[in-house]
């Protein structure tokens, strides 16, 4: 990150607080044709503050091995090669002809099972008795890390999300996704309303985007979102009365690898055009965490709500509480507290020490903070204070058992606070 960066970031959220969720001007989706004049700045300043979406050409992928390797001279799956390499695997897999809770019910097959189950499917004019499977949240860099099947782009890299899982060895948020001709997922938002991009390795998508809000125009009578926001159904005032004052989504046809970001908050579908591979990470930085927490208050409301009438005669319904809103989203106010920490330490480890070549080598968010700068760091720590200043003055985080977080928030905010002084000085 350089100066101009820097001081352009900390006067946006100075004045606005929150990564934009606006409509985009005009509804034009900028295409980013050359790798090598396209700066990490210029994705900054243009499209992460203002959280707009964009397209990247196939040029930011052709390096890749899985572009190389997983792919026929004719633009097809490589059948054979993925086979030979993943075979044994085991995959989940959503069937897109079945609606179950909003979503696509999923099981758990052999990548070879699944693979013959594709061919089969292609041979039969894309018709199968067991319905259109689709393989999706495949975790296979965390399978397969020996593996050369792409390079995380430098636009990408600020990634939280990922950082901490990997700190805690427990999850990630890098899935690949394999699917047939006709294969889709249903409308949704991505998890914690994080950013996400999405690479083509082969074939073509379609893409249905909605800015954040505009959902609320597309809930029925019941404050249900769609399945299927293309089904004749939405345009029935009697069960979705608001419909008509929806904007029509932006659409992308996004070809062989391009990749597509998508702005946090923003709802989307997407169809498979044509058989189709594809990497996705899901991430959250500085520009968005904001809008995570503001997410997880939101979700912690909704649960409330629903067992309110258990709230007196229950010891421990506040508890009860973070647990099923934990169930639901993947994390509770502790939780989120400790995500914070790590970023926090990985960020002051940065500017108190430096970076040492070795040390970097051998953690995969030194090299990124490496590559971003120090500026970068201290960007990061002052939207870590905004946030963590608003956690710790929750009146439902601080009715949680605290004693067991350390250091203490007040403590963390106050270590925050000083190693932004002293980087600033």
């Amino acid at each position: 990150m350089d100066r101009a960066t820097f001081a352009c970031s900390t006067a946006f959220f100075r004045d606005f607080g929150n990564s934009s969720p606006g409509a985009l001007p005009g509804g034009h989706v900028d295409f980013i044709d050359k790798a090598d004049s396209f700066t990490y700045s210029d994705f900054f300043r243009d499209y992460l503050i203002p959280n707009h979406p964009c397209i990247f050409s196939a040029k930011f992928t052709e390096d890749w091995g899985s572009r190389k390797n997983w792919v026929t001279w004719d633009g097809k799956p490589n059948f054979e090669h993925l086979l030979q390499n993943f075979g044994e695997a085991v995959v989940p897999v959503a069937n897109c002809d079945v609606k179950e809770y909003n979503s696509n019910p999923k099981e758990q097959l052999p990548f070879k099972e699944y693979v013959e189950y594709w061919r089969e499917y292609i041979r039969n004019g894309y018709r199968s008795p067991r319905g259109c499977l689709y393989l999706k949240d495949w975790h296979l860099s965390r399978a397969f890390p020996e593996h050369d099947v792409y390079t995380t782009p430098v636009y990408f890299s600020s990634d939280w999300l990922n950082e901490y899982w990997d700190a805690v060895a427990v999850d990630d948020f890098r899935f690949v996704y394999m699917g047939p001709k006709g294969s889709w997922t249903p409308f949704h938002a991505d998890v914690f309303r994080s950013y996400s991009w999405s690479a083509n390795v082969c074939g073509r998508k379609k893409w249905l985007l909605y800015p954040a809000g505009q959902e609320e125009f597309l809930k029925d009578r019941l404050g249900n979102l769609p399945f299927d926001v293309t089904a004749p159904d939405l345009r029935d005032k009697r069960i979705y009365p608001r419909y008509s004052q929806s904007q029509p989504p932006l659409e992308i046809l996004q070809e062989a690898g391009e990749i597509v970001f998508i702005p946090s908050g923003w709802h989307h579908q997407v169809h498979n055009l044509e058989d189709t591979i594809s990497i996705n990470h899901n991430w959250v930085n500085g520009c968005n965490v904001a809008v995570m927490w503001c997410f997880l208050q939101d979700e912690l409301a909704a649960v409330q709500r629903e067992i309110s009438q258990w709230k007196d005669p229950m010891d421990d319904w506040h508890l009860q509480c973070q647990l099923i809103m934990k169930s639901c989203t993947g994390i509770d106010y502790k939780e989120f507290y400790n995500f914070l920490k790590v970023i926090e330490e990985n960020r002051i480890s940065v500017l108190e020490k430096g970076l040492d070549e070795e040390s970097s080598s051998q953690n995969n968010s030194k090299a990124a903070i490496s590559t971003l700068g120090m500026l970068h760091a201290v960007f990061d720590l002052k939207r870590t204070v905004k946030v963590l200043s608003s956690l710790s003055a929750n009146e439902d985080f601080r009715r949680l058992d605290l004693t067991s977080l350390s250091p203490s928030p007040e403590a963390l905010l106050q270590h925050l606070e000083s190693a932004i002084d002293t980087a600033l000085l």
